[in-house]
């Protein structure tokens, strides 16, 4: 039963997301054409393929508190890479994405439709573009969406938050708003700390099989109810982590002494 759901499930995957990725082309050619047009065509297109992925793979969102509206900057804790589809179904915008991503197979193509600019951290320069094009997105009244963790974990705890691309925040002195993401499973199917969160030497083909065979997924998200803003980058990452730990319902029973290591480097 299991396995004939996954290939079900597989199979309405790829036909989905095929149509949704003709479709974000179709709204990033009208951003250029009407762009006022075009920016709300990207959210609609972006909400539907999001929300549409949650129900072919069986995750249910529960939502607590409010969305910030656009223009917003929106920070969370990173658990896996369904975290995009999660909060896209809810909060459409534009991600923040190491390099690398772009080129990986199925999430590759999978962060194009759902909007995400990419940076190369170890390049200055590049760090320095990204935070330039942050400014446009805000200035076109869109949302921008960034795990400052840098990487995803099984949810045990929420990890310190990189404060690089938070730069543009404290410039503009534009307030940041950030929300908590936790993930759960029935009872009998494989813990979400392994099904649904991506961390250590997890491979993502064999991953993503086992968690399209998951009866359902019981995804939760806690937005802050008020934004945080600060006098430097640093400070605004550190209170940053501390809200969103305020919010965060761990994942993971495991030990705090085990060590946590990563898998999914997204920003």
């Amino acid at each position: 039963m299991n396995q004939l759901r996954a290939t079900l499930r597989l199979g309405a995957f790829f036909i989905w997301c095929g149509g949704a990725f003709a479709a974000s082309l179709l709204a990033q050619l009208m951003i250029v054409l009407m762009p006022s047009v075009g920016v709300s065509a990207k959210r609609i297109t972006a909400k539907v393929w999001a929300r549409g992925v949650c129900l072919i793979i069986g995750l249910q969102v529960d939502v607590q508190g409010s969305p910030p509206e656009p223009p917003f900057i929106l920070v969370s804790n990173h658990l896996s890479y369904i975290d995009i589809v999660t909060l896209m179904s809810v909060i459409p915008g534009v991600f923040v994405a190491k390099s690398e991503v772009a080129n990986w197979p199925l999430l590759g193509p999978l962060s194009r439709v759902a909007s995400t600019i990419f940076v190369d951290r170890q390049s200055k320069k590049d760090v320095v573009r990204v935070n330039a094009e942050i400014d446009r997105i805000l200035a076109r009244g869109e949302g921008l969406i960034m795990f400052p963790e840098g990487t995803s974990s099984q949810g045990r705890s929420v990890l310190p938050f990189r404060s690089s691309l938070l730069q543009p925040a404290c410039s503009a002195g534009h307030p940041v708003n950030y929300a908590s993401l936790s993930y759960h499973t029935p009872s009998g199917a494989p813990p979400a700390e392994m099904s649904v969160c991506w961390w250590g030497d997890m491979t993502f083909g064999d991953h993503f099989w086992g968690l399209l065979q998951l009866p359902s997924i019981e995804g939760s998200i806690s937005f802050g109810d008020q934004s945080v803003a600060a006098g430097s980058r640093h400070e605004l990452a550190h209170a940053l982590q501390i809200a969103v730990i305020e919010n965060f319902r761990p994942v993971s029973d495991t030990p705090e002494g085990e060590p946590e290591t990563k898998c999914m480097d997204l920003n």
